[in-house]
């Protein structure tokens, strides 16, 4: 089975940054897309971020300019890179993926595979 595994949150100050991974497992599709979601307490899950096999990336406007994210295909991990990190980015981060590129990345129900979260917590 195909197996997502996300790591990298903790506890950073304001203006801080933090690298969060999603390592796939059994994932070897030539078509995908990947995506990194959170979801703060009591609020719905929202997208970040994804990356298709094409290489076109996508952002949310509330990170855009502040995160990246990136892949090592040789790896199989997709990176998020998250810098200038303010309160509101406090989240359980979640990577998701699907093997299918054209899809409408920032709906939860276009991926098939999830990861547990990753937690990250700015401090002001």
């Amino acid at each position: 089975d195909v197996q997502l595994q996300a790591s990298g949150g903790g506890l950073v100050r304001a203006g801080g940054s933090l690298r969060l991974s999603c390592a796939l497992s059994r994932f070897t599709f030539n078509d995908y897309a990947i995506a990194w979601f959170r979801q703060a307490p009591g609020k719905e899950r929202e997208p970040i971020s994804c990356i298709t096999s094409a290489d076109h990336t996508y952002y949310a406007d509330s990170v855009k300019g502040r995160f990246t994210i990136s892949s090592d295909n040789t790896k199989n991990t997709v990176y998020l890179q998250m810098s200038s990190l303010e309160p509101e980015d406090t989240a359980v981060y979640y990577c998701a993926a699907t093997d299918r590129r054209r899809i409408l990345w920032g709906l939860p129900q276009e991926y098939d595979y999830w990861g547990e979260g990753t937690l990250v917590t700015v401090s002001s």
